[in-house]
């Protein structure tokens, strides 16, 4: 969905256009089975009334998929309309999150998802294609578990940035 009308967004398989969050008003609540956004989320100013309005419409055990740069990535900062960066816990901070070691607040939230998955995307664009596979290859074992997820966040991601982080969570 985007905010820049029909000749920006002319693509397959998009039947609606618009700021999201009058798309969001126009379902019926509970009427969704998934959400799938992709490299969206960052863009937008008001993260708790995006989560709120999509736990409106999406159905109870349904699923929500975001993908975003990860806070690591260089080209993240390139892009003046990002307005947030993304790491392995923002969600928790929106949603109930048993992923990972740390507990964070939720800062008066009352969750209407839970995180059932965080995975770290490494890769490079073309023509980088030795650099590619090398970071593929990276994030295979960084991805290998929690602890080297957070482990990598916390002392190494500025030496191997990931390229993005998809979440994978489930409506309450």
């Amino acid at each position: 969905i985007g905010r820049d009308g029909p000749s920006h967004v002319q693509h397959p398989g998009v039947d609606l256009v618009g700021d999201v969050f009058e798309v969001l008003a126009a379902f019926p609540e509970a009427s969704v089975d998934a959400v799938r956004s992709f490299h969206f989320f960052e863009h937008v100013d008001d993260l708790p009334r995006l989560l709120r309005d999509i736990a409106r419409v999406v159905k109870q055990g349904g699923e929500l998929q975001v993908v975003t740069p990860h806070f690591s990535n260089p080209y993240f900062y390139s892009d003046y309309t990002h307005k947030r960066t993304f790491g392995l816990y923002t969600f928790a901070y929106l949603a109930h999150c048993r992923l990972f070691a740390r507990d964070v607040p939720m800062y008066g939230l009352t969750p209407a998802f839970e995180v059932v998955d965080v995975t770290l995307g490494f890769k490079s664009a073309r023509p980088f294609y030795v650099r590619y596979a090398v970071k593929r290859a990276i994030g295979v074992g960084i991805n290998l578990s929690r602890w080297t997820k957070e482990f990598w966040e916390e002392n190494l991601c500025w030496l191997a940035p990931a390229y993005e982080v998809a979440y994978t969570l489930r409506r309450l």
